[in-house]
């Protein structure tokens, strides 16, 4: 049986197809539309999916009624209809069975079936599901069983996004930034005015303001940049307290050794690695977010372990993975673009859709910046070898594929282009179990620069997705003058 899995009508809409335990694909509509983000499902995307089957059933990443009741307390009006994915998918001349889960479940079922583990805490915090906005469940076996959860209004995931936009960010889309912009504030300066100001002073994740549409009115006169790193440093000290929190109730509802992190916040690499302080293993697919549903929604339906073999699940563009060529112009032009086989699912680019450079130059930050249209103190990750890392790095686990976690460099003086203010880097480790093709292409880079590892970037520019197929890497070379092989 083909059974898609589809998140769409909020933002980062999704498409997965599974055969039984297979998944044979799964993509964003925004690698199709060009649109940041994109809400919507389009037809060139369900057309991909089609590729490897009609689906017999689709599951819908939500309950909608759910969602409904929840925006009519929220005083959003009445959007039962709008919400309702039958209505929603005829517009796309999708008519089959649609069955639904709930969203957090989503979150929860795509990391724990994923997982490499028969039994686990699973901690979920993103903005908001129907009710839930955090949530702890204990997988055994194939069973999970919630725990605890946290409703609206009161939201970690919410309140950081609200920070986001306070700082002059776009929320739900560049907290990533804000968690950057922190290492250029003072974590204390503001922190006791911000718990006073949004926190319960009895429970740590209660709220004192439904922040869904934001927190523009707070605090006005705090408008100087540094004053926006001051509060972004305080905003990711506070999530990491709040973090630790959650850590440890989930030890005690559980009782587990390892751990798997689900929902948007799952993306805060820098505070992830505080996880290995409360349990031995942690597991973080590499879409946890809501794209990431469009799979869990599929785990939660089926309620079995999926054969997980990796992120490269998207657009095929084929050809050979471009290793001559890449080493060439990386040693006489410094960067180099290359899109190679299927699309990673999830935000981050794992070397088939990577913008890749020479990480020992002191200027190849700002140029790949200047390349990307970002900001100057935006940070770059490192991938490199996965036997070289902890020769590089204190890695707070011994791979981290999806770069997932921050790492401490032993060596910052050397590779200046990877390493941010705070002295970490945002690790890949790569191994030939997790990218073949790429592994084969760092081991030749090693062996004729002595150096195992590259800068790797999304192959994008800023607010605009990854490159999908070959005519987004032609375009994006002639654009932005930087050769895709």
């Amino acid at each position: 049986m083909i059974i898609w899995g589809i998140s769409a009508n909020s933002h980062d809409a999704a498409i997965t197809v599974v055969e039984d335990k297979e998944i044979l694909f799964a993509s964003q509509s925004e690698r199709y539309s060009g649109v940041k983000n994109d809400a919507h499902l389009n037809f060139e995307i369900i057309d991909d999916a089609k590729r490897y089957g009609e689906p017999d059933v689709i599951v819908w990443y939500e309950k909608s009624w759910l969602k409904s009741l929840r925006q009519i307390r929220a005083g959003q009006g009445f959007n039962f209809f709008s919400n309702e994915p039958d209505v929603y998918l005829r517009q796309y001349n999708i008519d089959v069975p649609v069955t639904s889960v709930g969203h957090h479940h989503s979150h929860a079922a795509g990391g724990y079936y994923t997982s490499p583990y028969q039994e686990a805490a699973v901690l979920v915090i993103d903005a908001i599901g129907e009710f839930d906005t955090t949530s702890i469940w204990h997988g055994t076996g194939t069973k999970l069983e919630k725990k605890f959860s946290l409703k609206y209004p009161h939201s970690l995931g919410l309140w950081y996004s609200a920070m986001t936009q306070r700082v002059g960010l776009k929320p739900n889309e560049e907290e990533y930034i804000l968690m950057g912009m922190a290492a250029y504030g003072d974590p204390l300066k503001y922190t006791a005015m911000i718990l006073e100001d949004f926190f319960d002073s009895k429970h740590m994740l209660k709220m004192n303001h439904n922040l869904h549409r934001g927190c523009m009115w707070w605090r006005p006169e705090l408008n100087t940049e540094q004053d926006k790193y001051d509060i972004a440093a305080a905003t990711q000290f506070i999530y990491e307290m709040s973090f630790h929190d959650l850590l440890d109730e989930a030890k005690k509802l559980t009782g587990s050794k390892n751990l798997v992190l689900g929902g948007g916040c799952a993306l805060n690499c820098v505070a992830n690695s505080i996880a290995f302080q409360y349990f031995d293993n942690v597991w973080i697919m590499p879409n946890p977010g809501d794209a990431g549903n469009s799979l869990g929604a599929i785990a939660a339906y089926q309620q079995e372990f999926l054969n997980w073999r990796g992120p490269y699940l998207g657009l095929d563009i084929g050809i050979k993975y471009p290793t001559e060529q890449l080493i060439d112009t990386l040693q006489t032009e410094q960067i180099a673009g290359v899109a190679y086989g299927r699309a990673e699912f999830g935000p981050r680019a794992l070397g088939h859709r990577s913008l890749l450079a020479d990480p020992r130059g002191d200027d190849i930050k700002d140029k790949v910046n200047a390349i990307k249209k970002r900001q100057k103190f935006r940070p770059f990750a490192p991938a490199i070898l996965a036997e070289h890392a902890h020769e590089y790095f204190h890695m707070p686990t011994a791979e981290s594929p999806y770069m997932q976690y921050t790492a401490l460099c032993k060596r910052p003086l050397e590779f200046p282009a990877i390493i941010h203010a705070d002295g970490t880097s945002r690790v890949q480790t790569v191994s030939k179990t997790d990218s073949p093709h790429f592994y084969e292409f760092l081991q030749e880079w090693y062996s004729e620069t002595g150096c195992p590892m590259v800068l790797n970037t999304s192959l994008n520019i800023k607010g605009k997705p990854m490159v999908n197929n070959k005519k987004d890497a032609l375009d994006f070379e002639k654009t932005y003058g930087v050769k895709v092989l």
